[in-house]
């Protein structure tokens, strides 16, 4: 087997000559010599390749798993006619990508990159947490099932959590409510929540009695609504810095 490489837009693309069986050990070599390189999008060509067996698939395995490893992608492109069943049985074919032109291979790792960047400024989006003070009521079940509802305060709001002062009646995992109103509009927003942090009394005594809630089961709208309010007062508090 004879592997050739070449470059296009970031992408090392690897083709393939021969047959893919058990002395193809140096598949693997070629592939880390990449990520060594510090590329970690590779696109392997099977254009020229003769044939391929059990051995060859797991070689190829192993090159895809060391990719991953390395955050990297690894796709196919140009799989013959006569390769594709050992692909289709041997499950690879529904784990790597498969494309069956260059040119469209080659877009979609650009593609994969945008949308990465879209989908990590959308968890940073959500991360954000806004300092405010809002009054909130919860209400779950505590005391060996009995219904419970205090008042409390909203000391740090994100789009998929609050930090909530003024409570100490739950425990670590309990199932709550969370109810609160927006300003200015005064919009009341009732989420199902967990508590995933209790303030020690000890070790943060400013933040005591308080506790962390993470929202469940949150919809689309709901989280919409929280992000632009969050956004909103985030860019009034900046403008009104000296």
């Amino acid at each position: 087997m004879e592997i050739k490489a070449r470059q296009r837009d970031n992408v090392v693309i690897l083709d393939i000559c021969g047959r893919l069986d058990v002395n193809s050990a140096h598949f693997v070599e070629a592939v880390g010599q990449c990520l060594r390189d510090g590329y970690t999008d590779i696109l392997c060509n099977f254009e020229d390749v003769e044939f391929i067996d059990y051995m060859g698939i797991s070689v190829v395995v192993i090159a895809y798993k060391e990719v991953l490893n390395n955050h990297g992608r690894m796709k196919f492109v140009n799989i013959p006619a006569h390769l594709r069943g050992t692909l289709s049985v041997s499950g690879i074919d529904r784990a790597v990508e498969i494309y069956a032109e260059e040119e469209t291979a080659i877009k979609s790792f650009r593609e994969d990159k945008i949308i990465e960047k879209i989908s990590s400024m959308q968890l940073r989006r959500r991360f954000r947490r806004l300092p405010l003070d809002i009054k909130a009521e919860l209400s779950g079940q505590v005391d060996k099932g009995c219904p419970s509802c205090h008042q409390a305060d909203i000391l740090n709001l994100s789009a998929i959590g609050a930090f909530v002062f003024g409570c100490d009646k739950f425990r670590l995992g309990d199932e709550v409510a969370i109810k609160f109103k927006l300003p200015p509009k005064n919009e009341e927003m009732r989420l199902p929540a967990k508590v995933v942090w209790i303030a020690d009394r000890q070790v943060q005594p400013h933040n005591y009695p308080g506790i962390g809630v993470e929202f469940r089961e949150i919809t689309f709208v709901e989280q919409q609504r929280l992000l632009e309010f969050i956004e909103r007062n985030l860019s009034f508090s900046s403008t009104d810095q000296p």
